[in-house]
C-alpha cells in the first residue's frame, strides 16, 4: 500500500534522457545519478554477467557437434601391413544428445536462475545505496551553503559591532576590553567562515562524484511521502521488500538446488551419440591386379576414399568414485546450512537498520522542534540584550554571547533539517522503498533487467557476442573545482524540513 504513491512528489514530470547542466532538483540530481554513475553502471554489466550463467548451464543439456580432420603422410610404413598408403585425408563428424544427467543439468539451471534473481536484487540494492548518498550529498550542499550563509552574515554583524565598540570607545562609553572582545569574536567568526567554505567545497565535490554534474542553484527538497508512523510497520515492509534481504534468500534457494547438482554425480547418464567418417589416400594406394590369384591379370587402380557411419544410446553407470559424489553432496549440504543462517543474519541487520533509522529519523524531528524553539528564544533575547545594553544594563560581551547563542541555534536547526530528511529517506531505503522503481524515472531512463536475460537465456548461437566493452558512465574531468560561493540565501533551507 505505501509503494504506488512513494516518492511521487520526486516524480513530478518526466525526466528527459539528456542531462541538464545542472541538476537543479533532488529528482534531477536522482534521474542523472542513475543514468550516468558509473558504481551503477558497473552493477548492471556484473548483472549482465551473472545472467550468462544461465545459458552457460542450459549448454550441457543441449546436443554438441564435433568435428576433427587430419593429414597424415606415412613416412615408413610398418614392415608387416599389407595396405601401406603413403598419405591420408581423414574428416569426421560426431553427435551427441544427452538424454538424462541424473538431474544435474536441470537443478544447475535452475540454481544459476535463482542466482539472477540474487543479482537483480544486488542491483536494486545498489540502486538504493547510491539514491540515499545522492539524497545525503544534495543536502549536504544544501547544509553548507545555510552554514556559509550563517557564517557570513554572523562576520557582517560582528564587524557592525566591532566598528560601534570602536567608536564608544573613542568617545570613552566603553573600554579597550570591549573592543579586544570584538575583536576577537570576529577573528573567530572569519575562521568559521573559513571553516564552513571548505566544508561546502567539500560537499559540492561529493555531489559531482556522486551525480556527475555540478549543483546549480538547488531547490529545497520535496516532502517525503508515506513514511511509517511506527518500527513495526516498518520492519514489516523491510522483510518483504529489502532488497540485501531478498538477495541473501534467492542465494539459499540456490544453495538447495546445488546439493541436488553434486548427488546426480552418483546416478547413471544416458546420451544419443551418431558419427561419420571419411577417408581418402589422396592417390597414394597402388593399383592391383584384376584377379590375386593370376600374375598376368591386368593391373587396376584401387579405391582411394572409405566412409563409415555410426550411432547409438550409451549408458554410463558410476559403480565407485572413491567417494567424490559423497564428499561434494556433504560440501553442498554445508554451504547451504551456511546460506540459510546468512539469511537469519542478513535478516538481524535490516531490523536492526529499520529500528535505528526510525529511531534517527523520530530524533531528528524532536530535535527540529526544539531548534525552533531555541532560534525563536535566542532572536528574542538577542533583542533584549542589545536594548539592555543600548541603556548600560548589559556588556558589550553578553551582546556577543547572544548573537554567539542565536547563530548556534541557527546552524542545530539547519543541521537537524538535513538529518531528519537524509534519515527519513534511509529509512525508505531500509524498508526497500527508494529504489529507481519507486521514484518514478521514466522517459526511457527506466533500466530493465528482463531485457538483457531474454536476449540471452535462449542463445544457442556459439558466435554471438555482444559490441566491445565499454565505460557507460560519465567522467567529472572536465567539471571545473567547486567553489565556496552561495548562490542562494539560508532561507530556503530554514523553511522547510522535508517532513
Amino acid at each position: 500500500m505505501i509503494r504506488p504513491a512513494l516518492l511521487a512528489s520526486l516524480a513530478l514530470g518526466a525526466v528527459a534522457l539528456a542531462a541538464p547542466a545542472h541538476a537543479d532538483t533532488l529528482r534531477e540530481a536522482l534521474a542523472e545519478a542513475y543514468r550516468t554513475n558509473p558504481t551503477l553502471q558497473a552493477s548492471r554489466a556484473q548483472l549482465r554477467a551473472t545472467d550468462e550463467n544461465v545459458p552457460i548451464e542450459k549448454a550441457d543439456g543441449r546436443p554438441n557437434v564435433t568435428g576433427q580432420a587430419a593429414v597424415t603422410e606415412f613416412i615408413k610404413q610398418n614392415s608387416t601391413s599389407f595396405f601401406a598408403p603413403d598419405r591420408a585425408l581423414t574428416a569426421g563428424v560426431d553427435l551427441g544428445v544427452p538424454l538424462y544427467s541424473g538431474g544435474a543439468v536441470k537443478n544447475s539451471i535452475r540454481a544459476a536462475e535463482e542466482r539472477v534473481q540474487a543479482g537483480r536484487a544486488d542491483l536494486r540494492g545498489t540502486e538504493s545505496a547510491i539514491f540515499s548518498q545522492v539524497v545525503a550529498a544534495y543536502m549536504d550542499v544544501l547544509r553548507s551553503e545555510a552554514l556559509v550563509g550563517l557564517s557570513a552574515n554572523q562576520v557582517e554583524v560582528l564587524t557592525v559591532n566591532l566598528e560601534a565598540t570602536s567608536d564608544r570607545f573613542e568617545i570613552g562609553d566603553l573600554t579597550r576590553t570591549d573592543v579586544a572582545q570584538s575583536q576577537s569574536r570576529l577573528a573567530l567568526a572569519r575562521g568559521d567562515l573559513r571553516s564552513a567554505q571548505a566544508g561546502l567545497i567539500q560537499a559540492r565535490e561529493t555531489y559531482i562524484q556522486l551525480v556527475g554534474s555540478a549543483p546549480g542553484q538547488l531547490e529545497p527538497p520535496p516532502p517525503l511521502p508515506n513514511l511509517p508512523n511506527d518500527p513495526r510497520m516498518a520492519v514489516t515492509v523491510a522483510l518483504e521488500s529489502n532488497p540485501d534481504l531478498i538477495a541473501v534468500r534467492e542465494r539459499a534457494q540456490a544453495a538447495g538446488f546445488d546439493i541436488k547438482v553434486a548427488g546426480s554425480s552418483r546416478l547413471p547418464r544416458i546420451s544419443a551419440f551418431a558419427g561419420y567418417d571419411y577417408q581418402n589416400f589422396l592417390g597414394s594406394v597402388p593399383g592391383g591386379p584384376a584377379d590375386p590369384n593370376d600374375p598376368t591379370s591386368p593391373i587396376i587402380a584401387s579405391s582411394q576414399t572409405a566412409t563409415a557411419s555410426s550411432a547409438g544410446i550409451s549408458l554410463t553407470i558410476p559403480l565407485f568414485q572413491g567417494g567424490r559424489p559423497a564428499a561434494l553432496e556433504r560440501q553442498a549440504q554445508a554451504r547451504a546450512s551456511a546460506a540459510l543462517d546468512q539469511v537469519i543474519a542478513a535478516e538481524r541487520d535490516v531490523i536492526a537498520q529499520v529500528r535505528a533509522s526510525f529511531a534517527s529519523y523520530s530524533a531528528a524531528l524532536a530535535i527540529i522542534d526544539s531548534s525552533r524553539e531555541a532560534v525563536a528564544a535566542a532572536e528574542l533575547s538577542l533583542e533584549g540584550v542589545r536594548a539592555e545594553n543600548s541603556i548600560g544594563n548589559r556588556t558589550v560581551l553578553d551582546v556577543l554571547n547572544a548573537e554567539q547563542e542565536l547563530l548556534f541555534a541557527r546552524v542545530d536547526l539547519v543541521t537537524a533539517r538535513r538529518n531528519a530528511y537524509v534519515a527519513g529517506f534511509s529509512l525508505l531505503a531500509a524498508m526497500g522503498l527508494a529504489e529507481a522503481r519507486d521514484l518514478g524515472i521514466e522517459g526511457g531512463a527506466l533500466y530493465d533487467p528482463l531485457v538483457n536475460f531474454d536476449r540471452v537465456s535462449g542463445k544457442w548461437n556459439d558466435w554471438s557476442r555482444d559490441p566491445e566493452p565499454e565505460a557507460r558512465g560519465t567522467r567529472t574531468i572536465d567539471i571545473p573545482p567547486a567553489d565556496a560561493e552561495v548562490r542562494d540565501t539560508y532561507g530556503p533551507v530554514l523553511e522547510s524540513d522535508g517532513n
